[in-house]
C-alpha cells in the first residue's frame, strides 16, 4: 500500500515537473526582461548520479526552500532525500571556509 501511494505521489511530481517545463507557451522576450521569473516558478536541476540514479534538486526561490530527490531509473521510484529552508543559510558570511575567510579579506581591504 505504501509503495503504491509513494509511486502515485512520485509519478504526480514527475508529471507536474515535466508539465511545468514543457506545457507552457514560449515566452516573448519583449514582454519580460528575462525568461526566468523567480516569483512564479520552481527551479528543477537534474543531475545524473550514476547509470541507475538521477538526482533532482527543486528550489522554490519565493519560499527559499530546497528539496533533493533521487530517482531510480530502472524502476522510476522517487525518494525524497532532504528538504531545507535555506533563508538562514543565505545570511551566513562563511561556513566550512578555508583561509583567507571573507572577514579576513575585508579586514585587509579596510587597511588600504
Amino acid at each position: 500500500m505504501k509503495t503504491t501511494l509513494f509511486g502515485a505521489v512520485g509519478g504526480a511530481l514527475i508529471v507536474g515537473l515535466v508539465w511545468s517545463v514543457l506545457g507552457r507557451e514560449t515566452p516573448v522576450f519583449a514582454e519580460h526582461p528575462s525568461v526566468y521569473d523567480p516569483a512564479s516558478e520552481l527551479i528543477a536541476l537534474p543531475t545524473q548520479v550514476d547509470n541507475a540514479r538521477q538526482q533532482i534538486t527543486v528550489i522554490d526561490p519565493v519560499k527559499r526552500v530546497m528539496c533533493v530527490y533521487h530517482v531510480d531509473l530502472p524502476t522510476g521510484a522517487i525518494t525524497l532525500k532532504g528538504v531545507r529552508n535555506i533563508s538562514g543559510d543565505l545570511q551566513i558570511d562563511d561556513f566550512n571556509g578555508v583561509n583567507p575567510l571573507p572577514r579576513d579579506v575585508r579586514a585587509q581591504l579596510d587597511h588600504r
